[in-house]
């Protein structure tokens, strides 16, 4: 009986291999420089679990690569922000931060309105440490710092503006429970009430208290009346007072009540009793007196007593307003 032949493909024999199929799928995709198919099995088994939106998504990042031939170059879009080893994706931290969205901050991205360190970062996948990155959107600047707290209080009168007192009067402390040290931006009189700013960031409580900042505050004071418009150019022109000349920001009279009037003066001096001082010295001596804004942040309808955390753009603009 002659040897059989198992170049036919018997079951021990080995098969004969077939040709390599030259179709779309063996093919590197359009603006893969490396040459390689893309379609490996560990490729396909991600994508497989891909929901279809994602699919979609990953489509259209693959058409804007290959459509752009200079996206890796340094003369092309690609930025040349070194990333953070070990650190947050961008629109993670953005989004963390409360500027929108995961998505709204991707498109903030890709339209080059986010600089990180001073450089416009236009890659979702950048990554920067929240706690050191400087990261502005639009100009400005953005708190990443995860153990940074900022709030707005409305101290009540007969509360000393510290977080403890000596003599045993109420205080800061008496109204804040948080396990973080707190900066108080500036002080209020025992008998003023109104808007103090709590945090634990130096910096900003630093700028925002230094006269050379020329933060404005505005006060509600309740005054005899009338309050004339001779009373009114005479402290946009300057008062002397004993520790120096005071001039206004801005003067208003808010209303008329009887023989008593509430005036609201802006100004961005810090000396002690000021606003008393000053409207003593033209004749309207304050019997009640609140602070109701401080540079961009307002009182609004904050109860006497409470506190509540700034939103991250009221952050943004303190910041602006100090020139950070």
């Amino acid at each position: 009986m002659p040897p059989r032949d198992n170049r036919g493909g018997g079951r021990s024999g080995r098969r004969p291999q077939r040709p390599a199929r030259d179709d779309a799928r063996s093919r590197p995709r359009p603006g893969d420089r490396s040459g390689r198919p893309q379609d490996r099995p560990r490729e396909r088994e991600a994508e497989a679990g891909l929901s279809r939106e994602a699919r979609e998504r990953l489509d259209a990042l693959r058409a804007d690569f290959a459509a752009d031939p200079d996206r890796d170059t340094p003369e092309g879009d690609r930025d040349t922000h070194s990333d953070v080893p070990g650190g947050v994706r961008l629109q993670k931290v953005l989004a963390a931060a409360g500027v929108g969205s995961r998505r709204y901050c991707e498109e903030l991205i890709a339209d080059g309105r986010v600089e990180v360190n001073g450089q416009v970062v236009r890659r979702f996948g950048a990554r920067v440490d929240p706690a050191t990155s400087e990261i502005r959107v639009d100009g400005q600047r953005v708190v990443t710092a995860s153990d940074l707290v900022y709030f707005a209080l409305n101290k009540p009168r007969k509360v000393v503006s510290t977080m403890h007192d000596p003599e045993g009067r109420r205080s800061l402390a008496d109204l804040v429970d948080r396990p973080e040290r707190l900066f108080h931006v500036g002080r209020l009189d025992y008998d003023t009430e109104g808007l103090i700013l709590l945090t634990n960031d130096g910096e900003l409580a630093h700028r925002l208290a230094h006269p050379s900042y020329e933060v404005l505050k505005t006060y509600l004071a309740d005054v005899p009346g009338p309050v004339t418009r001779k009373t009114e150019h005479r402290l946009r022109d300057g008062v002397e007072l004993e520790d120096g000349l005071v001039r206004i920001d801005g003067f208003r009279v808010v209303d008329r009540l009887g023989d008593r009037a509430m005036v609201e003066v802006t100004l961005h001096e810090g000396r002690k009793h000021i606003v008393r001082r000053l409207l003593a010295e033209v004749g309207h001596p304050v019997s009640r007196l609140a602070r109701i804004q401080v540079g961009p942040i307002a009182l609004g309808t904050l109860k006497a007593g409470t506190m509540r955390a700034l939103t991250s753009k009221e952050v943004s603009d303190l910041y602006s307003a100090v020139g950070l």
